[in-house]
């Protein structure tokens, strides 16, 4: 059985000495593969891929400062939209304000006209309902007189007196006076 292993040996041996990475013996021409593939590397990102990412970067940080350049522009138009808002609001207010004061005014005007007419016409109607009243009252006082008169004069004549016209007037007159 020693020979078997022996043969075992000697053709793993034969064969290779196992990975080609771990050889010694090809180490410098690895290194030498190696620092052809970095430097091809190096070449292909400095010189292709990397100025490409650069103009990407560059183009998405113009995009970004022009999105927020036009945002900060909206922004300032959105204030100046809403302190014109607040302007017409402000102006509409007042404007309604101004058009109820002259309606309220237009209204009193028109009110203190009436209320001059109506105290014009209340004025004459008082005028002529004291006339009235006074026609009235001259005419009852005299009615008044005139009843008296009669009365006096039947009284008197049913008491069996006998008096002249001139005398009962007298009296009738005096006691109206008070």
């Amino acid at each position: 059985m020693a020979t078997e292993d022996t043969a075992v040996e000697h053709g793993a041996e034969a064969g290779g000495a196992g990975m080609p990475q771990l050889d010694f013996s090809t180490f410098p021409n690895q290194i030498f593969w190696l620092l052809v593939t970095l430097v091809v590397i190096y070449f292909v990102l400095s010189r292709i891929a990397l100025p490409r990412i650069g103009s990407v970067l560059a183009e998405r940080q113009g995009t970004i400062t022009n999105d927020i350049a036009a945002a900060e522009e909206l922004k300032q138009k959105a204030v100046e939209a809403e302190a014109a808002y607040d302007q017409a609001l402000a102006d509409a207010r007042a404007e309604a304000s101004r058009i109820v004061g002259e309606a309220k005014a237009d209204i009193q005007a028109d009110l203190d006209v009436e209320l001059q007419k109506a105290d014009a016409q209340i004025a004459a109607q008082t005028a002529q309902s004291e006339k009235a009243i006074a026609d009235i009252r001259s005419g009852a006082m005299d009615s008044v007189k005139a009843v008296a008169k009669d009365t006096a004069k039947e009284l008197i004549a049913v008491l069996g007196g006998k008096a002249d016209a001139k005398t009962i007037a007298a009296a009738v007159t005096a006691r109206m006076k008070g």
